[in-house]
């Protein structure tokens, strides 16, 4: 008569493939998260009587927290029926090769740098930096072309946001000659 027992490894592993299977849930935690705090943000607003009309500031969160709830919830069940979603099938995407994380980092780098020298330089500089890194990160390797591109591009959003849309950006040692 032979015993069938089950080996304490099997169960992670199982685990790890129940999980696997189900990786929508992951969304689904971040719906309801997301929704929790909207509308506890929502509740939680402190609104004079005075100052809100027919319909209120509090209701517009509290119409999207409650259907981020109710989609996450929505969601969540389809999972646990058998529910999948499609595999991205874009055109120009090879699906089977892995991310190009040098990219996403060299990304990561530039915007980050981006925000710490946007007080110092200011937005056309610090601008320019980034148009030029982002292209560089992304492949461009014209250095004649390029930076020219980025500054005119740095120079042209600083002027729609700062003269024609009235959104102040900092100017840095620019300040005095734009």
């Amino acid at each position: 008569m032979t015993t069938h027992t089950e080996s304490p490894a099997a169960e992670p592993s199982e685990r790890r493939s129940w999980l696997r299977e189900h990786s929508e849930l992951g969304v689904c935690v971040l719906l309801l998260a997301l929704g929790a705090l909207v509308l506890t943000d929502a509740l939680t607003m402190d609104v004079d009587i005075t100052q809100r009309g027919p319909v209120g500031p509090k209701t517009v969160p509290v119409v999207v927290g409650a259907g981020l709830l109710v989609i996450a919830a929505l969601l969540a069940v389809d999972v646990l029926r058998g529910g999948r979603g499609e595999a991205e099938g874009g055109e120009d995407i090879d699906l089977s090769e892995p991310a190009d994380w040098r990219t996403v980092l060299l990304l990561s780098g530039v915007f980050l740098g981006a925000a710490v020298l946007i007080e110092p330089l200011g937005f056309p500089i610090a601008g320019a930096l980034l148009f030029w890194g982002a292209a560089f990160a992304l492949g461009s390797r014209r250095f004649d072309r390029d930076p020219l591109i980025a500054a005119v591009l740095s120079l042209v959003t600083y002027a729609v946001f700062n003269n024609l849309l009235g959104v102040p950006l900092p100017g840095g040692p620019l300040m005095g000659v734009l």
